[in-house]
């Protein structure tokens, strides 16, 4: 079996933004980290062949979520230079191979999803220059933007409209919902002012028809999400599907007479489309992820992964059966490896619940791997640490606690105003489901826990309200103190808290009740905590008090800080030695028991 590093090592295709697919349909540009680097790569169709090629653009930093114009001529993408989110905005030039950061050396962020307008001159961006994400444009000439709209709410996605009279703007609402406004811009002057209209639903990921008479959505349509359609002369609402399971990421046929998605029931995924009146139907690579379908004529291109490929980009006849993968990420001495499948399983929680977590069965030692988010759920996807563990024999359990999305919309509200409480408990019941079903040693005390991001909080909550039940605890990119965090963090992220946990003040026992930074006398085994210095959604600062508390109560603790690194890890280097303390950690701990 291939070694952690030689895993890490292995490149994906970004899988968290969307790639750009050319108005001609004849050139795709994406952000790949082939390099170790996450550099823009462009690929082409040259009489029938696919040929690829690094994008030069001369900037440094990673760069995600490219877009082009209308015309196909220039290319705009998210620059990150430290790792910090603190996204710049910048434009490559087709034509003359010129690269302009439109928006260097600012001390505001931006976020990465950007759309052009039609005749190219404006960039629709997301800014929070004033101290909220609101809607700004940004002129391509270099001169400065202005924010035409803010709902004060984070602003997450842009969608400039075809016939450039509308963007439509997707921002944060209550608790973990979005709402879509769409905004007014460059409408002819009739006498009377053309207001912004809000779709009063749970809705997301908007897609405009190429003719802008209707914006397809994402919303909210009873338990689950299907895809609406909203009517820009009616006001009407449809819905072209109804299904059990989430229906998101809308996409349009450049014809307009299809729409497609992905369909996601618990772990696996796939795309569906509905041409007009006909049934809906169904095309996938695998038994995996899909993610950003995108059409070119009468096929279908896409990132999938699985457990054993990493993110790639792939193309689906829609007319025929054919599948073709356009990238290859996987080394050629890693493509026979039998690496172990995940199966979906439902244990029991602490209140009766069952709850869902994929099972990745092995001989020997155990942990509990919690994912981030909360709202994010880990499917039948690439999960090399994970598979690394696995080929060691050790058993590992995933649990989608409560919290988690793809399950339905109570499923995921459920542990809103106790985050750190039920969702604790459902990792926790994950330990003593492996024990007694012998899939861990007998007896507390031989489980490791581990996670990232709010994985890594509920990590230290596992450790501090249940510290007979585990072995170890590593603790990736965590928060630990919700009063500390929510100071230190960025205004958007501080809205998702007090949509979540209340106001801080008003609730300031819940917060302090629901930290593990309050509680850490309680811990008994060892601990290991990772952060990167420029995060903005867990920070280090947070962490470093926590170490220091543990340090000063006598327990075992070991603190790694990658000042270079942000939320998520950009260089490679440092993910691979992160991982591998990890493990390392892991499984000292572990074989002490």
């Amino acid at each position: 079996m291939p070694t952690l590093s030689q895993l890490l090592r292995v490149p994906n295709v970004d899988n968290t933004l969307r790639f750009a697919l050319s108005p001609d349909g004849e050139r795709l540009v994406f952000s790949w980290n082939k390099s170790g680097k996450w550099k823009l790569v462009i690929g082409n169709w040259v009489n029938g062949d696919w040929e690829i090629g690094e994008l030069e653009t001369g900037l440094e930093g990673a760069k995600f979520a490219p877009v082009f114009s209308a015309d196909g001529t220039r290319l705009a993408f998210a620059l990150d230079v430290d790792g910090s989110e603190s996204y710049q905005i910048a434009v490559y030039d087709f034509e003359t191979n010129v690269t302009t950061n439109l928006t260097p050396r600012i001390a505001y962020a931006h976020q990465p999803n950007i759309s052009w307008s039609p005749d190219g001159k404006m960039l629709a961006v997301l800014s929070d220059k004033h101290g909220q994400f609101a809607l700004h444009l940004l002129p391509t000439d270099g001169s400065d933007g202005r924010m035409i709209k803010n709902v004060f709410h984070p602003c997450w996605d842009a969608k400039w409209s075809p016939d450039g009279q509308w963007i439509a703007l997707e921002a944060e609402a209550a608790a973990s919902d979005r709402s879509i406004y769409l905004v007014p811009v460059n409408r002819p002057r009739k006498g009377k002012k053309v207001n912004t209209i809000e779709i009063k639903l749970n809705a997301e990921h908007p897609a405009w028809s190429p003719d802008s008479k209707f914006l397809a959505f994402s919303g909210e349509h009873g338990e689950w999400h299907d895809i609406g359609l909203f009517n820009t002369e009616t006001g009407e609402i449809t819905w072209v599907n109804e299904s059990v399971g989430d229906d998101t990421q809308p996409a349009w046929s450049r014809s307009g007479e299809i729409i497609g998605w992905i369909h996601s029931e618990g772990a696996q995924t796939s795309f569906q489309f509905r041409k007009k009146e006909s049934p809906v139907k169904e095309k996938k690579v695998g038994a995996g992820v899909h993610s950003f379908p995108q059409f070119k004529a009468e096929n279908v291109i896409l990132l999938y992964e699985d457990s054993s490929h990493p993110c790639d980009l792939w193309m689906i006849g829609l007319e025929d059966d054919s599948i073709q993968q356009l990238t290859n990420s996987l080394p050629e001495e890693l493509r026979d490896v039998k690496f172990v499948q995940p199966e979906e399983v439902w244990y029991t929680g602490m209140d009766g619940a069952k709850i869902p977590a994929l099972l990745y069965r092995g001989t020997g030692k155990a942990v509990v791997d919690i994912h981030g988010g909360p709202n994010w759920h880990i499917q039948f996807s690439w999960q090399p640490t994970i598979s690394h563990m696995v080929s060691r024999g050790w058993t590992v359990l995933a649990p989608n606690y409560r919290g988690s999305t793809g399950y339905g919309k109570a499923w995921q509200n459920a542990s809103r105003y106790d985050m750190g409480g039920v969702d604790t408990d459902d990792c926790a019941a994950g330990a003593k489901y492996l024990i007694e079903n012998g899939l861990a040693s007998s007896g507390s005390g031989k489980i490791a826990v581990t996670g990232r991001s709010h994985g890594g909080f509920l990590t230290m909550s596992c450790l501090t309200r249940y510290p007979d039940l585990w072995a170890a605890g590593s603790a990736v990119v965590p928060f630990l103190n919700w009063l500390k965090s929510h100071k230190d963090s960025r205004e958007d992220l501080q809205h998702w808290n007090i949509e979540n946990m209340g106001d801080p003040e008003d609730n300031r026992e819940l917060w302090i009740s629901h930290s593990p930074y309050f509680f850490l006398d309680k811990v008994n085994t060892p601990v290991q905590m990772i952060s990167g210095g420029n995060d903005p959604r867990c920070p280090a600062s947070d962490v470093v008090e926590a170490r220091d508390k543990l340090v000063e109560l006598g327990k075992e603790v070991e603190f790694l800080l990658y000042e270079d690194e942000g939320h998520s890890f950009l260089k490679i280097e440092n993910t691979i030695d992160a991982e591998e303390k990890c493990v390392a950690f892991l499984e000292r701990s572990l074989e002490k028991k």
